[in-house]
């Protein structure tokens, strides 16, 4: 096998080119039998097998510096890198990451997770290159996709000014993890068909390049006014008309077409665009139709990409999914907003249903907030349905332009703490804090599938900026009968009972149902269960009364402990000269690694028997006596 001869880096350089097609085959059957058994990001990777293939003969690991723009497509860069073993434990627990990570091999230069940040990173890299007087190549590889971020074009229109290299891959496959849309994806695609203009340079390049002396000067000659040509061959050419200069489009499955692009780019003494054509999914028929669906999967059957597993219970997205739509035939004014994600936020049914009513704004979240805004404004009600993780990068547009001005924008969030396998980029640890520090915003978190429906329902009658956060997986089917009518800022007693009080956050809520059972089988005491269901505002008149008849409170919430609900209930009590015995259950100060939701539950202290266990430390507890 062609692939055990890959140890280390730049093991490549030893193959022949004659080799590439069987190592690219053999890297293909890898990852397809490898994330059958695990997971992981397997599109994405099956069509950059030939790009980062390309991009290792071509460059010196680890002098020069590669950076993947989210990442999540570097499982070739890791195999070539030497890290074909750790496949067997990926994104599981100590194992390793399914993005770069700085920590696991000097060939990762960069921990990146969310879109659009490799261009911006790679100039803070050229920067301090010059600065250092170091002598190294920088090639950041973005995807289309992230194209549609704001960031991606801030860093582009900084790039045009340098005055020495600087290597911009454009990954195009026409994808982001849905579809890709707007303008720029049409762009691109005027591109991509502009055979005539590729097939001419390519031809006369190649040509002049074999004739004795005068042929690469007049290339060099030529290369300076291709500018115009282009323009002739290409509309718009908006690379060089902001000061890039591009090269491409250029098939992504050739290796050696691509090898001798990034020979030219790196003779270039400027920022250069290198345009590769790829395929996501190739090579694996399952992937290439349902792109969307193997962006990130669990374990599969290989002949037919069905799950390895299957359940059949329904998750959160969709009961989400559902909800919108029921609403999209009951209210005409309702809207939905996606950054990129249709399918992955539930909305795809929406948007099937009621095509004119749902709006996905690409990968460029700041701009999915701001937009909401104005719909809001022009008298509608907007959906905006986006991963916990990622609506993050939109802190300031919730805060200005929807906060601010008291809009009733609805935010959908999914993927709200702790997600598992992708680590530590996508965890939804913070949003509690980050929200609840916002004038006129409303939080709420369901206990189960029932209660994220009528929060739904409260949200569309709800009048101001109001967030609803849910977790990733398997929806909570428990408490059914317990569904009392839901009332602003108003908590929901589940069980009443003295001694120890249990105030629990969303899914939380299931982990201290089992903490409660537990106490009562094994110490005799019937606490105190309460579903919170809003953070904000909070039930502070229940915190009280609680806090009074209770010898110890306790917080669960799966959100980072800084700026959380427990601190916010503690800091509120204090105020109120209650001082109660508090245990805050939450993701401590740290930011968490892969692994299972279950494993990272148990090592971070929050799962049922971790609360137990500190809850009997603290209020010294004996278990009951056994008589048989």
């Amino acid at each position: 096998m062609v692939l055990e001869k890959i140890k280390k880096e730049n093991d490549i350089k030893n193959l022949s080119p004659e080799e590439y097609p069987r190592l690219a085959a053999e890297i293909r059957e890898f990852l397809v039998q490898s994330l059958s058994r695990t997971g992981g990001h397997l599109a994405s990777n099956l069509g950059v097998v030939e790009l980062t293939m390309a991009l290792h003969c071509s460059f010196d690991l680890p002098k020069d510096k590669i950076i993947w723009d989210v990442g999540h497509q570097s499982y070739t860069h890791k195999i070539l890198t030497g890290r074909k073993d750790g496949f067997a434990n990926l994104r599981k627990l100590g194992g390793m990451s399914g993005f770069p990570k700085r920590t696991e091999s000097p060939c990762d230069v960069y921990d990146t997770g969310h879109s659009t940040t490799s261009i911006s990173a790679g100039l803070g890299y050229v920067a301090a290159r010059e600065l250092n007087g170091e002598d190294y190549y920088v090639v950041s590889v973005i995807g289309d996709g992230a194209f549609t971020g704001g960031m991606a074009f801030e860093a582009m229109n900084n790039a045009a000014e340098l005055k020495t290299n600087f290597i911009m891959v454009l990954n195009d496959n026409n994808m982001s993890i849905s579809e890709n849309v707007g303008g720029i994806s049409t762009y691109l695609g005027s591109i991509r068909t502009a055979e005539a203009y590729t097939g001419l340079k390519m031809g006369v390049t190649n040509t002049l390049n074999r004739v004795p002396v005068i042929g690469e000067k007049t290339v060099d000659a030529l290369r300076k006014t291709k500018r115009s040509i282009k323009q002739l061959m290409i509309p718009g050419m908006f690379f060089e008309d902001i000061g890039l200069t591009y090269l491409g489009p250029i098939d992504g499955h050739n290796t050696k077409q691509m090898i001798k692009a990034f020979q030219e780019a790196k003779r270039l003494k400027a920022p250069v665009v290198v345009h590769v054509i790829t395929e996501k999914g190739r090579g694996y028929l399952p992937a290439v139709r349902h792109p969307a669906r193997f962006h990130g999967t669990t374990p599969f059957e290989i002949p037919t990409g069905l799950p390895a597993k299957r359940t059949g219970k329904a998750n959160y997205t969709d009961i989400f999914s559902t909800v919108m739509r029921k609403f999209g035939d009951r209210y005409p004014n309702v809207v939905a907003i996606t950054a990129a994600m249709p399918d992955g936020t539930g909305l795809k049914r929406f948007r099937n249903m009621f095509p004119d009513r749902f709006f996905d704004v690409g990968i460029a979240e700041q701009h999915a907030v701001t937009y909401a805004a104005g719909l809001a404004l022009g008298g509608l009600i907007p959906v905006v349905a986006i991963y916990s993780s990622f609506l993050q990068r939109a802190v300031d547009q919730i805060m200005e332009d929807v906060c601010l001005q008291n809009l009733h924008v609805i935010f959908a969030i999914d993927r709200a703490g702790l997600v598992g396998s992708d680590g530590e980029t996508h965890q939804g640890a913070f949003d509690l804090s980050y929200l609840s520090m916002m004038p006129n915003m409303t939080i709420m978190a369901p206990k189960n599938i029932w209660e994220l429906s009528d929060m739904m329902k409260f949200a569309v009658a709800h009048d101001g900026p109001i967030a609803i956060r849910y977790p990733r997986g398997e929806a909570w089917d428990h408490m059914k009968e317990l569904r009392a009518p839901i009332e602003l800022g108003k908590a929901e007693i589940l069980q009443k009972g003295s001694k120890v009080a249990l105030l629990a956050v969303g899914k939380m809520v299931e982990i201290a149902a089992s903490v409660t059972r537990e106490l009562e089988e094994k110490y005799g005491v019937k606490a105190t269960l309460v579903n919170m269901r809003f953070v904000k505002p909070m039930d502070h008149e229940l915190l009280i009364q609680l806090a009074e008849e209770h010898e110890l409170l306790v917080t669960l919430e799966d959100n980072v402990k800084q700026g959380g609900f427990g601190q916010q209930a503690a800091n509120y009590l204090y105020e109120h000269e209650k001082y109660p015995h508090m245990i805050q259950v939450a993701i401590p100060d740290c930011f968490v690694e892969h692994g299972s939701v279950e494993q990272l539950y148990s090592k971070l202290g929050m799962d049922a028997d971790s609360v137990v266990e500190k809850i009997v430390e603290k209020c010294v507890l004996e278990p009951l006596v056994n008589e048989e």
